[in-house]
């Protein structure tokens, strides 16, 4: 199973991104689908799981109301879509897939899941 991030970029504060994770090896129609994000000299942290059989996505507090985790199972493709960034949304961003459904206490846990993109590189600056 592989992921492979995309879409990251250069963007002043204020605009929009549409982050890509695309699976081969396995769909991402199933299990738990999150994507995380690593900023600067900071661990990484949760921003958003999915559960797709099942509940609502689970966002984190940074995340809410600007960021919506969504899918294409067509293309088996899981993205991120990120309005009015912040300079602070600045990290790399990973996306990441459980093959199970996680219990919402798990969702913001690294270790939960099993297999792990690349990463891409959002830059949030004027």
């Amino acid at each position: 199973v592989q992921l492979q991030a995309s879409g990251g970029g250069v963007v002043q504060p204020g605009a929009s991104l549409r982050l890509s994770c695309t699976g081969s090896g396995r769909t991402l129609s199933t299990g738990t689908t999150a994507w995380f994000r690593q900023a600067p000299g900071k661990e990484r942290e949760f921003v958003v799981g999915r559960r797709w059989s099942f509940g609502s996505p689970v966002y984190a507090d940074s995340a809410k109301g600007r960021f919506t985790i969504s899918r294409d199972n067509a293309k088996n493709t899981v993205y991120l879509q990120m309005n009015s960034l912040r300079p602070e949304d600045t990290a790399v961003y990973y996306c990441a897939l459980a093959q199970g459904n996680l219990i919402q206490s798990s969702l913001n846990k690294e270790l939960s899941y099993d297999y792990w993109g690349q990463g891409t590189q959002v830059t949030v600056s004027s």
